[in-house]
C-alpha cells in the first residue's frame, strides 16, 4: 500500500488568496499559480472551474520531475483542486487545449 508523499508545506496566506480567488465575484478570465476560466457547456450554461496547470517540461532529470510531482501532490490535496492538468511543452497551452481538457468535466 503507498500513500501520497508531499515534500512541501503550503503557506496559510496562500491558502487564504486561494480561497478568496476561487470566490471571486468577477466573470473574466484570471490567473495567480492557477487559472479560473469562463467556460461555457453545450447546453448553454457558464461555469468558472479552477485549473491548476503545471508545466513539467520534457528535458528535466527524473529526479527533479519527482521532486516536483511530490510538491505539486500536497498543494493539489490542501487546496482542493479538481482540475489539475498538466503540460510538457507551452507551446501546446491554448484556449482550444484547454477546452478539450474541461469537455471531459460535464
Amino acid at each position: 500500500m503507498s500513500c501520497p508523499v508531499s515534500l512541501c508545506g503550503v503557506d496559510e496566506q496562500l491558502m487564504e488568496k486561494l480561497k478568496k480567488f476561487r470566490f471571486r465575484k468577477e466573470t473574466t478570465n484570471a490567473a495567480l499559480i492557477i487559472y479560473s476560466y469562463r467556460y461555457k457547456h453545450t447546453d448553454g450554461r457558464t461555469s468558472y472551474p479552477l485549473c491548476f496547470i503545471f508545466f513539467s517540461p520534457c528535458g528535466c532529470k527524473p529526479e527533479q520531475q519527482m521532486l516536483y510531482a511530490g510538491s505539486k501532490i500536497g498543494l493539489v490535496d490542501v487546496a482542493e483542486f479538481t482540475k489539475v492538468f498538466e503540460i510538457r511543452n507551452t507551446e501546446d497551452f491554448s484556449e482550444e487545449w484547454l477546452c478539450k481538457k474541461l469537455g471531459f468535466f460535464r
